[in-house]
């Protein structure tokens, strides 16, 4: 029997419990982890609460993930020691999205933590090809890497430039990603969210001073920061269905719509609204390594700040602590596991 290690299981939706398993062997070209910090993000408190879509339990979360390196495959970019982010996004790597360079809408895509078991354990073998070694970084950091990575991806998707006017709805992690790196390509960013906690923390903590607390009034107050013209980009960051029909319309003529979170439903909108400002509409999926080799760069320049992370516990504690990230009034941006 080999050496066993503490693993956090979610069995059905709203039960965790803490189980000892054995230590994995790392397969061919694959490199053996020892993790050591992981974010909590929405989707593993979807997968808690019970509204995740195409996932079975049970399942191990936890896909934000900083780890040192135990074993390291021969002939690989890695040494033992090394500190390590996550790529979770397993793709396959021959299918037509893959070959174009598109791995993160990979055909075969399978998401540690969604997909397979992730992250919220000891030890984890990942094959050598997802992780990135991030030099110069803390593992709080490290492990920050991948949500801000989606942030990054989805404003390189938009092509933002400098000088246009960017409106994110939604000031939860992801919505906040995206505020960083349109900010950092030098657009002027607003903020809507429904959470004046949230807003707040953006003002105060990422530098935005544009922010609209999502109610009556809300449009004529979007209307006049543009001078009527809306938005150049808008991203939806809600995980609202009834958000993402909404933010069609502060889209401005000549516009992109980014469409970050996913919900399990049909989306409409207005064709000739649609047609007359010839909206371009994008999907944006995960991240890429480019994203993370961005991201990491930024972190190392200081143009992201650690007060994302708000909450922390131990991995033992996860079974107990858990449920109260759930919490509104709790105020979480970024709860971060530690091992």
């Amino acid at each position: 029997m080999g050496k066993s290690m503490l693993t956090i299981i979610c069995d059905t939706p709203g039960t965790l419990s803490a189980i000892e398993r054995e230590k994995p062997k790392p397969g061919p070209g694959e490199a053996l982890l020892r993790i050591r910090r992981i974010g909590v993000c929405g989707t593993d408190l979807h997968i808690f609460t019970g509204n995740q879509p195409y996932l079975s339990y049970p399942r191990v979360m936890g896909h934000e993930l900083a780890a040192t390196v135990e074993e390291a495959p021969p002939g690989s970019h890695l040494a033992i020691g090394d500190t390590v982010s996550v790529i979770p996004y397993i793709s396959c790597g021959h299918c037509n999205a893959c070959l174009k360079g598109r791995s993160n809408c990979c055909r075969n895509i399978g998401v540690l933590g969604v997909h397979r078991d992730g992250g919220m354990t000891e030890y984890l073998c990942v094959p050598a090809e997802f992780l990135v070694k991030a030099e110069g970084l803390s593992l709080d950091q490290a492990a920050m890497v991948e949500f801000l990575a989606i942030g990054a991806h989805a404003v390189a998707r938009a092509r933002t430039r400098v000088g246009e006017t960017v409106l994110i709805a939604g000031a939860g992690p992801i919505g906040l990603a995206v505020a960083v790196f349109a900010k950092m390509e030098g657009a002027s960013v607003t903020l809507i969210d429904g959470r004046k906690d949230r807003l707040d923390f953006a003002r105060q903590h990422l530098g935005i001073t544009s922010t609209v607390l999502l109610g009556e009034g809300d449009v004529e107050e979007l209307s006049t920061i543009t001078q009527g013209n809306f938005f150049d980009a808008v991203f939806d960051a809600t995980g609202n269905p009834k958000a993402i029909e909404r933010g069609f319309g502060f889209v401005a003529h000549a516009g992109t719509y980014v469409l970050v979170s996913i919900v399990a439903s049909h989306i409409s909108f207005s064709d000739p609204e649609f047609h007359k400002r010839e909206t371009t509409l994008l999907g944006s999926r995960n991240a890429t390594l480019a994203d993370f080799e961005h991201v990491m760069d930024a972190m190392r320049a200081g143009h992201v700040p650690d007060a994302l992370i708000t909450h922390r516990m131990a991995l033992s504690e996860v079974p107990q602590k858990f449920a109260g990230l759930t919490d509104p009034t709790a105020g979480v941006v970024k709860a971060m596991v530690e091992v």
